[in-house]
């Protein structure tokens, strides 16, 4: 399905849009449930990838596809590597078994899990034999995948004596790591994180708990890239959120005052509010700690005109596509003077933005929302737009019910 928007001509909005819950805290919190059983998960993703994760948890096949997803490749690659006498093969798309393995694999190989690869060297599909794993120790890389440290963080505490984890080399997106460990102290399970080392005491039993998933950091992006690109006065109001989240990529809060806009949260609800136009021409962060708003971000700029230099960007050349390349590729169709490398992005600032382009998205959720809110500036075409529904299913409806016109 291809969506063509036109131009938005009223730049006056003001709407309420209500997003599920976060597909992050989803999806270890299923984990966990599975794992301990007395958990009541409230406010659940309704996204594919959580719906994937919750039919590959329930499933009886020893063949399982998780398609696109990511997250459940390595989250699953260790749920069922702990499983004693579970015989799974792990597949994915075609996609999917490029995207590297290896270090999860071997950590928990260290472990000493009985994991192979079917096809090629370091990647999926997996056969995995669960069994109990008996090894309490191990090293893995922190630079290249905090998805990975998570996976071995949901299983740490079934292991009859924890686990310690020594990270080597810098940390990237420490905040999901951060997310994970805060769920497990939520659990009553005791950890330790400080430099290099992570740590989890084995524990076998909790007390029965319901857990209410904060709605999704990462979908409201879309929306403070809309108010960006809004006359002042212009606002939204997005639910449900809490000040204290768990979830990094509240940091948009912060990083959007740049661009103008007021974060007021009230209750369970954010407001976005246009209360000035950006001071600045030229925006320069490290998103090392929050690379999956890197996209909105640098539409954003190129929308209003801002250079900007992003950098901590490595992780996004191994997600759904290479992220950076397929920046680089569809803004220079909208007219954006842009250089990329292995972990940065540089637009030069430019009035210009060209009309009626179609933005390929690569099988990549975030490419179709983080260029939707270019309407606001220019009609534009998505191809493949349900791809959308990977992580965020009625992004279109909350669109057009604020304004959007979808053709």
């Amino acid at each position: 399905m291809n969506i063509y928007l036109k131009e938005v001509k009223n730049k006056q909005i003001v709407k309420d849009v209500f997003i599920s819950g976060s597909k992050s805290e989803s999806n270890r919190l299923l984990i966990l449930q599975k794992l301990f059983n007395d958990i009541t998960i409230k406010n659940l993703s309704d996204s594919d990838d959580t719906l994937h994760l919750q039919k590959a948890l329930s499933s009886k096949e020893q063949t399982i596809n998780i398609g696109h997803a990511g997250t459940n490749m390595r989250f699953l690659t260790a749920f069922f590597a702990s499983q004693k006498n579970k015989v799974v093969v792990l597949s994915g798309s075609e996609r999917m078994h490029n995207r590297p393995i290896k270090i999860l694999v071997k950590a928990l190989k260290d472990l000493g899990a009985d994991i192979s690869y079917i096809q090629k060297e370091g990647y999926p599909p997996l056969k995995i034999i669960g069994k109990e794993l008996t090894q309490s120790r191990v090293q893995i890389s922190g630079n290249i995948s905090s998805q990975y440290i998570s996976a071995l963080l949901l299983i740490a505490s079934c292991l009859p004596e924890g686990l310690h984890i020594d990270l080597l080399g810098k940390i990237t997106s420490i905040s999901y790591i951060n997310m994970t460990l805060s769920l497990l102290h939520k659990l009553g399970i005791e950890t330790f994180f400080k430099d290099q080392i992570i740590q989890v005491k084995p524990f076998q039993e909790i007390e029965k708990q319901t857990f209410v998933v904060e709605s999704d950091w990462s979908s409201a992006s879309y929306f403070y890239s809309i108010v960006a690109f809004s006359d002042i006065g212009s606002e939204i109001r997005l639910s449900s959120y809490k000040k204290e989240s768990l979830q990094g990529d509240s940091a948009l809060a912060d990083i959007y005052e740049f661009f103008g806009i007021k974060t007021i949260f009230d209750g369970n609800t954010i407001l976005l509010k246009k209360v000035a136009e950006h001071q600045k021409d030229i925006l320069i962060l490290d998103l090392n700690k929050t690379p999956d708003i890197a996209q909105t971000i640098a539409v954003t700029c190129f929308g209003l005109g801002v250079l900007c230099k992003l950098t901590g960007l490595h992780t996004l050349k191994i997600k759904e596509t290479d992220r950076l390349e397929a920046l680089k590729v569809e803004l220079t169709k909208l007219g954006a003077i842009i250089s990329v490398s292995t972990h940065s992005l540089h637009i030069k600032s430019s009035s210009k933005i060209n009309s009626n382009i179609s933005i390929e998205t690569y099988n990549d959720h975030r490419m179709a929302m983080s260029f939707a809110p270019l309407a606001m500036k220019t009609s534009i075409e998505i191809l493949d737009a349900d791809v959308v529904s990977k992580s965020y299913r009625n992004f279109w409806g909350d669109l057009k019910q604020i304004g959007f016109q979808l053709n």
